[in-house]
Parts: structure tokens; C-alpha cells; sequence
């Protein structure tokens, strides 16, 4: 038990330093991604964009998201997590300057849809605190890193509306998000400069391909190649959003060209699966070197549920304090902003907890929670005391950010060398999940929205319960001379 502990205040300790060093250059990332929200009413006044045009700009900020987590995860496992971090900060910074200083909406446009990859630099603290830590310790390392990296959106809704305010309606927002990004620009610099890839005397265990994950066996190839439909469904999902039967800020015939495209790269996608896994059926892998895909499979739906959740309630949840109880939007903002406060440490518990009870009986907890919490607020209506729905609405809150934390407990102990790939699918189900969520929200009322994400969280808790496994013994890699290396992994 005292294996587990972990002063996070020991800047002695190499590991520690990398720790806080890399929770600190996801929190900018997610300042200079997640900074659009609280800016978009600066924005669209010194704009004066329609409410379409701005819900246009809110969506193109997280479409590229769910395919630059996936190419992110594959290019951390080839290049390495310091590269990676310091490229996507510089070039997302260089990116959000431009954004901030465009003529017009087209332009505007176009440059938010290229500032949603820096949302995909999430995945690379993934492998880098893999790296650093034990089994013992990577549950609760990992959940510091995402719970202290996500309040880069808190962080930039208490700063940036602030320098807007103070330098004019017209040029104030221009000059917050630019500052961001500077900060974001140089602290990518220093990133490079200060954490390597490995402790001292460790191998970097690189994917021995790319392009696709490697798999090792047969029905583990067939089920790789239909889990990546839901990616490709949620972008034509986007696409339905901006098409005329909703928004209608795309032609039909460009939704078609859309949907043609998605096809096409997802048939290419399958083909670059079966070039890298072909081999598998004909020499089948050495036992050593095998891992189930299915472990991967539902850490992605877990992580649609948990990630999804809680993108999707605290985009909504305001809202909803207003339109149900009729309270003051302000009142309303207030005890909507508890929400991602509880990462601070619900999600570091979720990892903590991991390593000290095991990665699974972890999860079969926080879904049994989440189910159960989604599930009474599916039958709230009206009549209910605003504070308890507040509360159920908390302690669901809680739950769902533990199972991320969870979720990531377990995700750099399936396949070392694949770390980044495993990582980024996961994470890219995360959006998903939220965009899913979403989606359902505009289309029921909210009571049904809660309910829908208890049956769904209900759903998964018994793929958990019945199909997971928790890890055990030793993973195998091998070194660059051939020899092979065990790494623990409980």
C-alpha cells in the first residue's frame, strides 16, 4: 500500500517534475481550445455574427478533435510525447493568433475548424506519465494530469472575458485570445527544453507501424475495423448539424460531398488496417506478445460515457437551471460552475482508487454510480427542489469524472508501445460521446436527456462487469537488439 503513495510536492524527484510540468502544458492547450465559449458574446458582438453563425463556430471547434486525437496518438508512439506536446502548443498557438486576427467569417471559420486539433494534446500526457510512473502509481498520476490539464477551461473562463473587458468591445477579444497564445507558444518552447520522453536508462518503446494499430488476432482485427464506424458517424453527425434540415449553413450538395468523403476515408482507413494486420492470419502472434482488443474496445465506451457526460451536461446545464426552476441566469451560472470544478479531484480520486482496488472493480463502482445518478434524474420534473437536483446533478458530476480518471488508469497498461493510439481512440470516443449527448439533447426534453445517458451508462456497466478484465502480471516489448523486456502492469 505505501508503494502507492505519491507526494506530488517532491520536486526532488524527475518524475514529479515531469508530472507537473505536463498536467500544466495540457491546462494551456485546453485554454486556448476551450477559451472560444467564454468569448463567443465578445465575439459575436464586435462581429455581430447571428446566433447560426457563432453555434457554427462552436461546432467546427471540436469536429476536428475526434480525428486529430487518433493521428495524434499514432504520431506520440512514433516521435514521442516531448516533440508532440511542444508542436501541437506552438503550432496551436500560432494557429489561435490566427484565428484572432482574421478579416472575415470565412476565414474565422476555417481557422477554429484548424484550432480543434490542439484538443487532441490530451493524448500525449497519456504516454508521457505512462512513462514516469509504476502500475502502482500511474492511476492517480494520470488523474492529477487530467484532472488539474481540464481546468485549462475554467482558467480561461475566468481570465480571458476579463482582458476582453478591460481593452474594448472591439479589439478586446482579439487581444485575450492572442495573449493566450502566446503563453501556450512560449511554454511550448520551454517544454522542449525541460522533460525528456523517458527516465534515464529506459527504452522508448515505439510502434512498429503506422497508420493503424496493431492487433493480434483475428477477431480482435474484425473488431478494431467496426470500432472505427463511430468515429466517422459522429463527423457525419456534425455534418447532419450544419446541413439545411437543421442549421442549414451548408448546401445540401456540399453535405453529400461530405458524406462521400467520410466514406471514402473510412474504406481507406479499412484499408490501411488490413495491410498493417494482414499477417496476423497467417502467423498467428507468439502468446508473449498478444493483448485482447476488447479491453480497448470498452475503455473507448466507457470513456463515450464518462467524457461525454461531462462535456455534454456542463454545455447544458445552465440552461436548464433556467428554463426548469426559472432562476436568474446569473444564479443559474453559479451552480453550474460547481460542475468541472469537481475534476480538481474527482478525477485524480478515480486514479487513486484505481491503483489501490483495482482498475476494474474501480469502473464497475463509478458506472454504477453514474448509471444510478443519470437514471433518478431521468424522472425529475418541475416540482423538485432546485438544490436536490443540484446535488444529484453533483454527485453524478463526480462519478463520471472518476471514471475518466479510471478509464486512463487502465489505458497505458493494455499495450505500451501503443500508449498514444490507444489513448487517442479512447479520448476520440470521449467527443463522440459528447456530440452524441448533445445531439440528444436538442432533440428530447431534458428529463429524457438524463435518462437516455442512465440506460447508456446502465448499458455499460454491465459490459464491465461482464466482459472487462483487469490487468495482471507482465506486458511484453521488445528492445531494438530483439531481446525482450516484461513490464509490470499491477
Amino acid at each position: 500500500m505505501l508503494g502507492n503513495r505519491l507526494n506530488i510536492f517532491d520536486l526532488s524527484k524527475p518524475n514529479i517534475r515531469i508530472l507537473h510540468y505536463t498536467w500544466f502544458a495540457f491546462f494551456m492547450t485546453f485554454v486556448v481550445w476551450l477559451g472560444l465559449g467564454p468569448m463567443m458574446p465578445f465575439i459575436q458582438e464586435a462581429l455581430s455574427l447571428t446566433d447560426q453563425q457563432a453555434k457554427v463556430l462552436l461546432i467546427l471547434n471540436v469536429a476536428m478533435t475526434i480525428p486529430a486525437r487518433i493521428v495524434v496518438g499514432m504520431l506520440v508512439d512514433k516521435l514521442g510525447p516531448r516533440i508532440m506536446y511542444s508542436a501541437i502548443l506552438v503550432l496551436g498557438g500560432a494557429i489561435s493568433i490566427g484565428f484572432a486576427w482574421v478579416d472575415s467569417y470565412e476565414k474565422l471559420a476555417l481557422m477554429r475548424f484548424l484550432s480543434g486539433f490542439i484538443g487532441a494534446g490530451f493524448v500525449v500526457g497519456i504516454r508521457m506519465i505512462g512513462e514516469w510512473f509504476p502500475a502502482r502509481q500511474t492511476g492517480l498520476a494520470q488523474g492529477i494530469y487530467g484532472g488539474w490539464g481540464n481546468l485549462g477551461s475554467a482558467g480561461a473562463a475566468m481570465t480571458l472575458p476579463f482582458i476582453a473587458a478591460n481593452f474594448g468591445a472591439d479589439e478586446g477579444w482579439r487581444i485575450a485570445l492572442t495573449a493566450a497564445s502566446i503563453v501556450a507558444i512560449l511554454y511550448g518552447v520551454i517544454y522542449y527544453f525541460v522533460v525528456s520522453d523517458t527516465p534515464k536508462g529506459s527504452t522508448y518503446f515505439k510502434s512498429k507501424k503506422m497508420g493503424s494499430m496493431e492487433v493480434t488476432s483475428g477477431s480482435d482485427l474484425i473488431l478494431y475495423m467496426l470500432m472505427n464506424i463511430p468515429l466517422f458517424l459522429a463527423l457525419a453527425l456534425l455534418t447532419w448539424k450544419l446541413s439545411p434540415t437543421q442549421l442549414g449553413l451548408i448546401t445540401v450538395s456540399a453535405s453529400y460531398m461530405i458524406y462521400g468523403a467520410l466514406t471514402i476515408i473510412y474504406l481507406s482507413q479499412l484499408v490501411k488496417i488490413w495491410h498493417v494486420n494482414a499477417h496476423i492470419l497467417k502467423t498467428p502472434v507468439p502468446q508473449l506478445h498478444r493483448y485482447k482488443f476488447k479491453q480497448v474496445a470498452i475503455l473507448n465506451w466507457a470513456y463515450f460515457v464518462t467524457f461525454g457526460t461531462e462535456l455534454a451536461v456542463v454545455s447544458m446545464l445552465a440552461l436548464f437551471y433556467v428554463s426548469w426552476f426559472d432562476i436568474p441566469k446569473v444564479t443559474a451560472a453559479l451552480l453550474a460552475g460547481a460542475y468541472p470544478f469537481v475534476n480538481l479531484v474527482a478525477r485524480p480520486g478515480g486514479g487513486w482508487l484505481s491503483d489501490i482496488i483495482g482498475r476494474r472493480r474501480t469502473l464497475i463502482i463509478v458506472f454504477a454510480g453514474i448509471a444510478t445518478s443519470f437514471l433518478i434524474l431521468g424522472l425529475v420534473d418541475k416540482s423538485w427542489s432546485i438544490w436536490l437536483v443540484v446535488a444529484i446533478t453533483i454527485v453524478g458530476g463526480i462519478f463520471s469524472k472518476a471514471g475518466s480518471g479510471a478509464v486512463y488508469a487502465m489505458v497505458p497498461l493494455v499495450q505500451r508501445r501503443m500508449t498514444g493510439q490507444i489513448a487517442g481512440m479512447a479520448g476520440a470516443f470521449g467527443n463522440v460521446g459528447a456530440v452524441t449527448f448533445l445531439t440528444v439533447n436538442s432533440l428530447v426534453s431534458y428529463d429524457l436527456f438524463f435518462l437516455f445517458i442512465g440506460i447508456i451508462a446502465t448499458a455499460l456497466f454491465a459490459l464491465i462487469l461482464f466482459f472487462l478484465e483487469e490487468p495482471k502480471g507482465q506486458m511484453a516489448e521488445t528492445l531494438p537488439d530483439g531481446t525482450v523486456q516484461m513490464i509490470e502492469v499491477k
